[in-house]
Parts: C-alpha cells; structure tokens; sequence
C-alpha cells in the first residue's frame, strides 16, 4: 500500500510540470494560476492596507511607468514567441512603499512592492527598470508556484521518512539531517536558480523596454558596496553580487541583440 501511495505521488510530480517560455524547460509546479493568484492578490491587498502606500509623487509615477514597460516588454516578447495568451491572468499592479529597506518584490500574478530604500541605489529610471525587470521575470517564470511545490515536495519526503522510519533515534537522526540536507542541497540552490534566471530574463525585458542592460551590472556595484548580502552564497537564497555581476555583464550583449529583434537599437 505505501508503495502504491509513493508511485502514485511520484506520478503526480512527474507530469505536475509547466513549460517556462523564456527558457524553454519544463518546471514543477502544480499550482495553477486558478489557484494562486486569487490568494496572492488578496495578500498584496492586506499588505498595502498595513503599510504606508507613497502616491502622487514623481517617483511613485517612476515606478508605475517603468511597471508598464517592462510589462509591454514581456507581451511583446511572449506573443512574437507563440505564447500570446499568457498573461491573461495576470493583473499588473506596481506599488511605492514607505520603509528604508533596500528591496523590492513580487507576487504571483505581477503584483510588485518596491521600498523607498532602494530608490537611492537605483538612483534613476534606468536602475529601476533594472530592479523591475527581475521583479516581473519572477512572476513571468511561476517562481512563487514552483517555490511552494518544492516546499510541498519537501513536506512529503519528511512524511514519508516518519512513516517508514519506526525507531526513534534513527527518526531523530533522518529528521535533523534531512531538514539540513534539504535546505542547504535543495531548497537554497532551487531559490539561487530562480534569482538567476530572473536575471537573465529581467535584463532581456529591459533591454527590449529600452533601457540599457550595461546598467544592472553597475546596480549590483552599487549594492555591494552598501553592503548587501554578506552571507556565504551556499547559504543564501540568492547568488552572491560578485556572482551576479559577472553574469549580468556577460549577458548583456545577449539582451541588446534580443531587443534589436523588436527594433530596439538605442538605449536610456
């Protein structure tokens, strides 16, 4: 009977998966967008309502305006692309919050908060068009579906251990490695990856937006040297800015050529 329960789990895994079109492979992810984008939307709500919202000054508009274009930017390359419905669930919303935290995100769905704090670090519509880009790559790509479908598989695999696992020292022993093992040799490269690949297609979408892909490189500059992210990079949920540098200036050449596809050759 287990063995029935495991194979038919590991079935439902196996074609629980969503092609990502801007990479072209198949990710895990058995959330539809039914499902989580009325959830995720409702909890940007409530965020909004508990937080200080800035509205009516020049750089709330900044971000509002920057949203949009990288969004068209997306629409524009996902239909040339052959995917010309896949943002009908989406529902773009760019938010300017009160709080010195130097950071931004993103919702499922394209809902987006940047903290007046990384205003400063941005410094101008082009690095904010460098941090935008990242943020709607995220929401693009499933990020937020394929993180709970891996905390869900990890969920499972700690269930499954407990039931087959009879004696309590070994029980303890499975459980302690298997909470470091899964987080440190699972769960943090699958975060890095996803920071990566929000890289990569964030600095395509700004390119293609108009703004020039040379500047995210300077940006993560700019962030490390106001000292962000000391942490080991095996240890963090995203790659190291040294790490984000260079791939940032390998690859914008790439984004450049991209947006000349769509008539883009000059850049802010």
């Amino acid at each position: 009977m287990k063995k029935i329960f495991l194979l038919g789990t590991l079935a439902f895994f196996v074609f629980s998966c969503k092609t990502n079109p801007f990479t072209g492979q198949n990710t895990l992810n058995f959330y539809p967008n039914s499902q989580i984008f009325p959830t995720a939307f409702a909890q940007y709500d409530e965020f909004l309502n508990e937080n200080k919202v800035i509205k009516g000054t020049s750089d709330a508009q900044m971000i509002q305006n920057v949203g949009q274009k990288i969004a068209l930017a997306a629409d524009k390359w996902l239909t040339a692309n052959g995917h010309p419905n896949y943002l009908d669930d989406y529902e773009w919303e760019y938010n300017l919050v009160q709080d010195e935290t130097v950071n931004a995100w993103c919702m499922p769905g394209g809902k987006i908060v940047f903290y007046s704090g990384i205003l400063p670090i941005a410094q101008d519509e082009t690095g904010i068009a460098v941090v935008m880009g990242h943020e709607v790559a995220h929401a693009l790509a499933d990020h937020g579906a394929q993180r709970m479908s891996a905390s869900t598989i990890q969920q499972v695999g700690a269930v499954a251990g407990n039931v087959a696992i009879e004696d309590e020292k070994t029980l303890s022993l499975f459980n302690t490695a298997y909470a470091a093992g899964t987080q440190v040799g699972v769960m943090l490269p699958f975060s890095r990856k996803h920071e990566t690949e929000a890289d990569k297609i964030g600095l395509q979408l700004m390119a293609i937006a108009g703004y020039n892909p040379d500047e995210a490189a300077e940006l993560w500059k700019r962030m490390s040297a106001n000292g962000s992210s000391s942490t080991p990079e095996f240890l963090s949920t995203h790659p190291s800015n040294e790490t984000r540098i260079a791939n940032l200036t390998q690859w914008a050449p790439e984004a450049k050529a991209e947006a000349q596809k769509f008539g883009v050759t000059s850049f802010k």
